[in-house]
């Protein structure tokens, strides 16, 4: 893809609001530029920070900067005459931190305004909240708070909420997965339609998949050590502080009957999903990835990990659940990013003072390596996802690492799906034409590639110690949690 080549998928035909200019932005802002028809005056970015290299970007590229914090007080206020000023559909691109994403939502929607963002988010306060309890604090709670609005206003102006990488791409990666899965399984099947849910679970409980790793490792290394006291990472510090101190949080599958003692259920919604009273940055699992191979990852909360499990549930006739896989996140950051975890936590999960996020310029080399390990099924497990490079980063694309890549072509195909689709009402990612979206998504993403591998949780157990394990289910979580 070169400049020459660079697609036009459509025309945003009114303002173009973009809140937060992070790494995520940063990286969006171009993409955008590369691949929509609108006018270059009408595109905002809300951003409260004042800095001289976003200061050169805003000036390269023509942007119109408000420096201001989106709050609960003042962002009806603030975004109503910027969705609708000039006419046209606009567009609210939200890719910041404490902003709630409901409230965002029912804005556009009534203002008839496309909206996408890559997390939903609360307002400021919620993540550290020492009164809340650790329920009240998850993931499963925001998520709930979104499906209750989506089943209150059904239809209607498209908003699309966490389309990033993961939560986002990572449910495209586990339908193409599951369809190559039972290809391979020579299995009598037909892939079934975008909005047949109960199709695509059938589906995955007939291939046998019992559970669902979002497997990641990003091996990407700075050309200067990491200094002490400064919490360094491959995207948003804030982002990955906040979700790291939320409970760890898993999709629960019918397959599991052992549950950690700190395990709790949750009492209301879809019941999808579990949590573990301790953060999930401090939460080891041991999961698999092709580089790396057997690996500890840390089992930090996203949305996906409820969302996935809970859009391949199967019901009987009654609503009773007969099966789900399990599902989480199992990631190794940056190593530096493990240091700074190591040294938040040793100080009692009290940040550092500074927060950096790593530009592409500081990085030496390496990979971020981002997929799904479907396990469990008679040929074990699989591995399909995102193999991208920093060199073939900064080869496609400015102002991002290989990890904001996977993020900001996820926000770009999200945005297109939107576009053709201006009125399939809230949607997640699990929702939308996978197809479409990868079709978009692909050339951002470096090899895009499918590995089996014969490992499990117990290759090499139990060592010189004795462990407490089941050796006749090796995919049981009692067997991939770290105790």
């Amino acid at each position: 893809m070169t400049k020459e080549t660079y697609p036009v998928y459509g025309e945003i035909t009114g303002p173009i609001v973009m809140i937060g200019f992070g790494s995520i932005g940063r990286g969006t802002l171009p993409l955008i530029e590369r691949h929509f028809k609108y006018d270059k005056n009408r595109l905002i970015v809300i951003e409260p920070r004042e800095d001289a290299d976003d200061n050169e970007i805003f000036k390269r590229h023509g942007v119109r900067h408000i420096k201001a914090h989106v709050t609960k007080d003042n962002y009806k206020d603030l975004l109503k005459p910027l969705l609708v000023e000039g006419g046209g559909q606009g567009f609210c691109v939200n890719l910041s931190v404490d902003t709630s994403s409901v409230d965002l939502i029912k804005l556009c929607r009534k203002l008839d305004v496309l909206y996408i963002d890559t997390v939903v988010e609360p307002w400021l306060g919620f993540y550290f909240d020492e009164k809340a309890d650790n329920a009240s604090r998850t993931n499963y709670a925001l998520r709930e708070t979104l499906m209750h609005e989506k089943r209150k206003n059904p239809g209607g102006t498209t908003a699309i909420s966490t389309c990033g990488a993961n939560p986002g791409m990572v449910s495209w990666f586990v339908k193409q997965a599951l369809l190559n899965l039972a290809t391979d399984l020579e299995l009598v099947f037909e892939e079934p339609e975008q909005h047949d849910r109960e199709g695509w679970a059938k589906l995955m409980k007939k291939v046998g998949v019992k559970g669902i790793h979002i497997a990641e490792r990003d091996t990407q290394r700075t050309k200067h050590p990491k200094p002490l006291n400064v919490f360094w990472n491959t995207w948003s510090v804030e982002g990955f502080i906040s979700e790291g101190l939320q409970p760890a949080e898993l999709g629960w599958g019918t397959h599991e009957y052992w549950m950690p003692k700190n395990a709790k259920k949750h009492k209301k919604g879809c019941k999808a999903a579990i949590y573990l009273e301790q953060p999930g940055a401090n939460t080891r699992v041991r999961t698999w990835c092709p580089t790396p191979g057997p690996q500890y990852g840390f089992l930090v909360t996203h949305n996906e990990s409820i969302s996935i499990a809970d859009f391949f549930t199967v019901r009987d006739k009654d609503g009773d659940v007969t099966y789900r896989p399990t599902c989480h996140y199992a990631y190794h950051p940056a190593n530096d990013a493990v240091l700074s975890l190591h040294e938040m936590f040793g100080n009692g999960g009290h940040a550092q003072p500074v927060h950096h996020v790593l530009h592409e310029d500081e990085i030496e080399d390496g990979v971020d390596e981002l997929g799904v390990l479907l396990y469990g099924h008679d040929k074990n497990a699989y591995w399909y996802g995102s193999r991208l490079s920093i060199e073939e980063t900064r080869r496609i694309a400015p102002y991002q690492n290989a990890t904001g890549m996977q993020v900001t072509s996820a926000v770009l195909a999200g945005m297109v799906w939107a576009l053709e689709n201006p009125t399939a009402g809230i949607v997640e990612a699990d929702e939308m034409d996978y197809k479409r979206c990868l079709e978009v998504q692909s050339p951002y993403l470096g090899p895009v590639e499918g590995h089996y591998t014969d490992w499990t949780p117990l290759t090499g157990r139990p060592g010189l110690f004795p462990e407490d394990i089941d050796t006749k289910d090796p995919w049981q979580f009692r067997n991939i949690l770290v105790r």
